[in-house]
């Protein structure tokens, strides 16, 4: 019996000529284990040894995997975009700010088609459609614009003088709602298909019939709906592409417009010189 009072079997010498000693458990001093106890014991052995097999497992894989290899290089990559699309259409990201944010699929057609009748495309350069006008009108109804954020909205409502502007109770998007509303209908009446159906002359008639207040509307006044949808497609066309329209900042281009350009010391002492335009995003640092 040694100092700790574990008992030692007698000592026997190896085949090496070493000498090992065998020792026996120490006795529980807390008497013998109840079943439970060495059902517990037993499990969390378990568990530790087959956790163990398993890391062993992960880590030995792992460093045969990087000096074996598991993969074959040889093999070439799978392509990871659409079928039958171009390397360079595939490098293009996808502009996400073209979605609707309070149109319906019907009015954002009937939107973009009168636009395109208001800024149409020609030899100049891209049309409302090209340039993301009707987009750029959707926003603006999904925000402060369409809700009339920065205008007194309260009664008493009176008919106003001209120079006062609006004087409504309806918000802007409201307008914009029952104008798209009775731009449709007044297409169905008269040749009995969409607005955006029609071909391309019979929308300029129905265009103007609503300019000249020949169609006789008891919510709002037909030419102020034109005027709003006209102003409203003009910004569109001139705004800065963080907005949704000036896609590509085409709109500027046709104008000869510079954009959004921090400064012009570099050319204001010489003669006319063409800038390419520059949009708030080319401000980023990157």
């Amino acid at each position: 019996m040694d100092s700790t009072g574990s008992k030692k079997k007698p000592n026997r010498e190896a085949e090496d000529g070493s000498v090992a000693t065998m020792e026996q458990p120490t006795a529980n001093p807390a008497g013998p284990l109840t079943y439970e106890q060495e059902a517990k014991n037993n499990s969390r052995r378990k568990f530790l040894k087959t956790t163990g097999y398993t890391l062993g497992t992960l880590a030995l894989g792992g460093a045969l995997s990087s000096l074996i290899g598991c993969t074959n290089n040889s093999e070439e990559p799978t392509p990871t975009g659409e079928p039958g699309k171009g390397e360079e259409e595939k490098a293009q990201p996808r502009n996400y700010n073209r979605a609707l944010m309070f149109l319906t699929q019907e009015q954002f057609r009937i939107v973009e088609s009168a636009t395109e009748r208001i800024f149409p495309e020609d030899e100049n350069g891209p049309g409302a459609k090209t340039l993301g006008v009707a987009y750029f009108i959707d926003h603006q109804l999904a925000g402060e614009w369409g809700f009339n954020g920065r205008d007194y909205m309260q009664a008493p409502f009176y008919v106003g003088e001209k120079e006062q502007g609006y004087q409504g109770r309806l918000k802007r998007r409201e307008i914009i709602e029952i104008g798209i509303k009775e731009l449709n209908n007044y297409s169905l009446t008269q040749y009995q298909k969409s607005f955006p159906e029609l071909v391309a002359e019979d929308q300029d008639e129905v265009l103007k019939a609503f300019e000249s207040d020949a169609v006789q509307l008891t919510t709002i006044s037909a030419s102020s709906f034109f005027k709003m949808l006209r102003t409203n497609t003009l910004e569109g066309a001139y705004s800065d592409p963080l907005y949704g329209g000036n896609l590509d900042m085409n709109g500027w281009r046709m104008r000869g417009y510079p954009g959004n350009q921090m400064s012009y010391t570099a050319a204001i002492d010489k003669d006319y010189t063409k800038m390419d335009p520059i949009s708030l995003q080319d401000h980023m640092a990157h």
